[in-house]
């Protein structure tokens, strides 16, 4: 195959000026030998001198505008390839340089770029014109630059065609982040695309909506202009007004555009919020001529001047109201000012641009800060050829130090840093010392650091250098799903978590007592077992109806509503199990409350009756007559509960609620919905069960085969230590196990005062049938009568005139045995006195053991 090739001119401007290029080396700005080099691009000037014979002739001009900020860059990125020389880290492989002076204008830049795509080791500066690049060893190995986004989108595209990687410190433009228009862009600084979205967020947060926009008339400003319109529009943000400035201070136009600007802005009154994308010297232009014309506004400054020295420092520029800015992360830049301390003691003879600092400063030396920092910038390189001679040269490095850019300086570092890694990971099995070991566009997994896996994050370590990381597990709740993540994203919401070193965020486990867990079963198996032992209690009591026990128990309708109540509580604890649901917390706490009120109301009114029947004190038995009123006091004693209740669910009603305390699973528990209302309903229930719990204590010595008020002190006595362990358990137990506590105490107390209550009696209609007959209990309540009244001592009463003394005579108002079997008889002591110690006669006691079985 044939190949055509080119050479690159040599361009000459005149012999009698130093900075002409004489040869293509003279267009070197700076160099240094090595076995691999790294080609960089710089605006060292802000501009480029046009004279008529540039209209005519294709020579590079001279260029104007020395820019200190950028000249520091072109130093940063000598000082890190110094740096890494001094170091191990290529194994003795050096790395030379050559840097570009881009002059801000992609002309000049691409006439650079065209000298990196030249074959190495020519004895010409040879570009050859291949179909397959693949074999083909260029000039260098990779390029820093350039400062410009506009300038590195050309330079990409020249350097794309043998896919040399450039690494730019400082060009944002978020169109280069494509890899099919520009395959070996790389940068250490992030895209516009953050930093508009960034503006346009603090715009809104700020409660500004109507704003000016001033960019410049180049490719990153119109990026910049429609990836900010974009981010402003979503946040509800309008743009006033839109002006673009000419890229190139050349421009014949630029200070008339700039003027044109600034009255735009005067105009605009209720326009307060300017947001400004352009360079470095646009923007001390601008600024200078609003300063003239008194603007006083609020401006958001973009990455590339939020931090200029040069900009900062501008006579009355507080005169401009407020300016906002966003800037590069920056790192420790300690050793590249030692670096500038020590800067006046390297040759210049192969950097060009510290030479051209040295005889700026011979000029300028005579004025103050800022006006030498203006002087520095209007001096063009003709100029300083024809005053070099008369003067003499001083050194100011004060003046470097204090207009470093932390953001730039430490972007430029590590652009350098990551081809150098990348330079040592190609170096592993090869011999680096020969620059034809391996061509640009080879790849290789090429850091300082291990990638890190999905599932990981990079943890930056001590180093200075951002590449230098270790890979370190995503915490609990958190995920990475790529390579190498500077940050793990946190799972969306309450309903999914991720583990330590997870790759996804995985559901919670929705937890509650179901039917199927161990424990809700054991637990059904009790209620289960309760619901059947009320029914068998039933049964009992409707075979052995007219029965003596089942009379004296207060009959079959009393039995019924407190066998009634018992399975409603065990019922309840159905509610308890399950996935929770709103009638489910509605309705367990309320059927519970109800029937065990409703439960202990009708005990009450047994342990009253009971009490009233062997009452032989007459006080206590008026009072017990006053307080022995079974439906009113049922009715009342259980309504209280129903209107607790109601005002519950209405006012602060149970809902459902979802507890995330356990990391992986949520809790689909009941809230009470009031605590108070809750505690109130329990404490009612206590209250009626303390009550009964004194009637029956008070009737604890009855008949021995009659001893129902002991078993139900026995019952409440269990009822209340239930409960009182029930509430610390309670207060400190969390998880769905927490129904489980509240089904237990239910079932104990329910348990408890069911068989104290009805197991007695059965036992006896089971297995004590000879003592469930009507003599039987006539006999027993004849013998407790007996010892009853002949030890009860009676106090004085007032005597009837005409009555004396007689013996104590009990009236029998149960006229027949049916009415003692229906219940209607009372027992009464007539209002004689009772001689104490004075036994009562057989028949007295027999009649007084009718009425007591009768009225029981």
């Amino acid at each position: 195959m044939a190949f055509v090739s080119f050479l690159i001119p040599c361009f000459v401007i005149g012999t009698d000026i130093a900075f002409s290029c004489q040869n293509t080396d003279d267009f070197v700005g700076a160099s240094s030998p090595g076995d691999i080099v790294i080609g960089g691009l710089f605006a060292v000037h802000s501009e480029m001198l046009h004279p008529e014979e540039h209209f005519i002739k294709p020579v590079i001009q001279n260029c104007a505008g020395f820019e200190i900020q950028i000249f520091l860059q072109t130093l940063a990125m000598i000082h890190a390839i110094e740096m890494i020389n001094n170091s191990t880290l290529l194994s003795g492989v050096t790395l030379g340089y050559e840097i570009y002076d881009t002059c801000a204008e992609v002309t000049k830049a691409m006439a650079s770029a065209l000298r990196f795509l030249a074959k190495f080791n020519s004895s010409n500066d040879v570009v050859e014109f291949k179909c397959n690049y693949s074999d083909y060893i260029p000039r260098i190995k990779a390029v820093t630059g350039a400062s410009y986004s506009e300038v590195s989108m050309a330079v990409s595209r020249l350097l794309a065609l043998q896919l040399i990687p450039q690494v730019s410190p400082a060009s944002s433009a978020e169109i280069l982040s494509d890899k099919i228009r520009f395959p070996s862009f790389f940068r250490t600084i992030p895209s516009d695309f953050h930093q508009t979205r960034a503006m346009a967020h603090l715009i809104c947060e700020s409660g500004w909506n109507w704003i000016g926009v001033i960019a410049t008339d180049d490719d990153n400003g119109r990026f910049a202009l429609e990836s900010f319109g974009v981010q402003a529009m979503a946040n509800n943000v309008c743009i006033a007004f839109k002006e673009m400035l000419p890229a190139y201070l050349s421009d014949n136009t630029f200070h008339t555009k700039v003027d044109h600007a600034v009255e735009k802005i005067v105009k605009e009154t209720k326009v307060n919020v300017i947001v400004v994308f352009m360079r470095q010297f646009h923007v001390l232009k601008l600024f200078k001529k609003a300063i003239e014309r008194n603007v006083n506004k609020t401006w958001i400054a973009s990455d590339n001047w939020s931090a200029a020295v040069k900009i900062s420092t501008i006579p009355n520029i507080r005169q401009l109201g407020t300016i906002v800015g966003f800037g590069f992360k920056s790192g420790d830049v300690s050793t590249f000012q030692d670096f500038l301390r020590n800067l006046h003691e390297k040759p210049t003879d192969n950097n060009k641009f510290l030479h051209e600092y040295i005889m700026l400063l011979s000029v300028c030396a005579h004025l103050e800060y800022h006006d030498f920092q203006t002087c520095i910038s209007n001096h063009s390189q003709d100029d300083l050829l024809q005053n070099v001679e008369n003067n003499h040269q001083i050194w100011r490095d004060d003046f470097l130090n204090a207009n470093i850019e932390p953001g730039f300086i430490h972007s430029t570092i590590l652009a350098v840093y990551a081809i150098a890694h990348a330079i040592k990971g190609q170096c592993k099995d090869r011999n680096c010392k020969d620059p034809s070991a391996f061509a640009p566009w080879q790849k290789v997994q090429s850091t300082c650091s291990q990638h890190c896996r999905p599932g990981q994050m990079k943890k930056v370590t001590e180093s200075p250098h951002t590449c230098c990381y270790e890979c370190v597990y995503c915490p609990e709740n958190h995920y990475s799903n790529q390579t190498d993540m500077d940050y793990c994203y946190r799972c969306n919401n309450k309903t999914y978590w991720a583990p330590v070193n997870s790759t996804t965020c995985y559901r919670k486990t929705i937890h509650f007592l179901a039917w199927t867990d161990w424990f809700a079963i054991f637990l059904l198996l009790l209620s289960a077992f309760g619901v059947v032992l009320v029914l068998s209690i039933s049964v009992i009591f409707t075979k052995n109806l007219n029965t003596p026990v089942v009379k004296a128990s207060g009959g079959l309708t009393v039995c019924y509503i407190i066998l009634f109540s018992h399975f409603l509580i065990f019922l309840s604890t159905v509610f308890f199990i399950d996935e929770p649901t709103e009638f489910k917390c509605k309705t367990r706490q309320a059927l519970f409350g109800i029937s065990f009120a409703l439960c202990i109301s009708c005990i009450l009114i047994k342990s009253l009756k009971i009490l009233l029947a062997f009452s032989f004190d007459p006080k206590l038995r008026n009072f017990l007559k006053c307080m022995y009123k079974p439906i009113p006091t049922v009715v009342a004693c259980t309504g209280i509960q129903v209107i607790i209740c109601t005002f519950w669910l209405i006012f602060r009603t149970p809902f459902v609620k979802q507890n995330f305390s356990i990391p992986r699973a949520i809790i689909l528990e009941c809230n009470e919905g009031s605590i108070v209302a809750f505690g109130i309903m329990l404490g009612y229930i206590a209250a009626l069960a303390f009550v009964c719990f004194i009637f029956a204590f008070k009737g604890r010595k009855l008949p021995e085969n009659y001893n129902e008020a002991k078993f139900i002190t026995f019952g409440m006595l269990i009822y209340f230590i239930a409960w009182i362990v029930f509430i610390p358990v309670y207060a400190t137990t969390f998880g769905k196990y927490l129904p489980a506590v509240e089904i237990i105490v239910v079932l104990i107390s329910n348990y408890g005062i069911l068989c104290c209550t009805f197991l007695p009696k059965c036992y006896i209609i089971i297995y004590k049938q000879e003592t469930n007959t009507k003599s039987a209990f006539l006999k027993m309540v004849y013998t407790y009568s007996s010892k009853s009244a002949g030890s009860v001592a009676v106090s004085q009463f007032s005597l009837d005139s005409k009555s004396s003394s007689s013996r104590a005579t009990i009236s029998d108002s149960c006229k027949s045995e049916k009415n003692s079997a229906n219940g209607n008889c009372h027992f009464q002591v007539p209002e004689q006195r009772l001689i104490k110690g004075e036994v009562l006669p057989k028949n007295t006691a027999r009649t007084v053991a009718r009425k007591r079985l009768s009225s029981i």
